[in-house]
């Protein structure tokens, strides 16, 4: 079976790795085909195991190797052509749109903070199937009331969030395998 796994926190506040590494990493705690997409944790290989069994093995692999707390979440390929295709909000050179992968039920728990934050003029959120997606006017991602709390450590190992755009190049990346 095709895997992502989604890293939190690579290559931010200190965190720096090198993705070759990273994969090197995958590949000795036994999975294989292994590959990243861009510098921001995106990691594809393929697996037999589950993926409760994935996330437990390839965190501990990853906490012991780079001696950091590893929050990592696995979703299968057609899980990617979900985030992908759910998207609920149509392109806009002026926007940014964030979809969120993590624990089940963490999509109610962002929708409740998103919900009790000041929104800028165009900001808005959905859930769609159970993922939450998140548009921002570009530039305010970080400055916006909502996007101060994806960074509670509260939160820290329920989610991790990416541009809708780095779904389509996983997906592109998947196929090419």
């Amino acid at each position: 079976m095709k895997y992502c796994a989604f890293l939190r926190g690579v290559n931010v506040k200190g965190t720096n790795m090198k993705m070759a590494e990273v994969c090197e990493v995958f590949k000795k705690a036994g999975v294989s085909e292994v590959n990243s997409v861009l510098a921001s944790g995106n990691i594809l290989f393929s697996s037999e195991k589950n993926p409760v069994e994935l996330k437990q093995m390839l965190e501990k692999s990853m906490s012991e190797h780079f001696s950091y707390d590893t929050f990592l979440f696995i979703k299968s390929q057609n899980d990617v052509e979900n985030f992908w295709n759910g998207n609920p909000f149509l392109k806009n050179e002026n926007l940014h749109c964030y979809a969120f992968v993590g624990n089940d039920g963490v999509e109610n728990i962002l929708m409740q903070e998103f919900e009790t934050n000041l929104k800028s003029e165009q900001e808005e959120a959905k859930i769609v199937n159970h993922i939450f997606y998140w548009q921002i006017t570009k530039g305010n991602t970080l400055d916006s009331s909502f996007g101060k709390i994806l960074g509670k450590k509260s939160l820290k190992d329920q989610f991790t969030s990416r541009n809708i755009n780095t779904f389509e190049k996983i997906l592109k990346a998947f196929n090419k395998n």
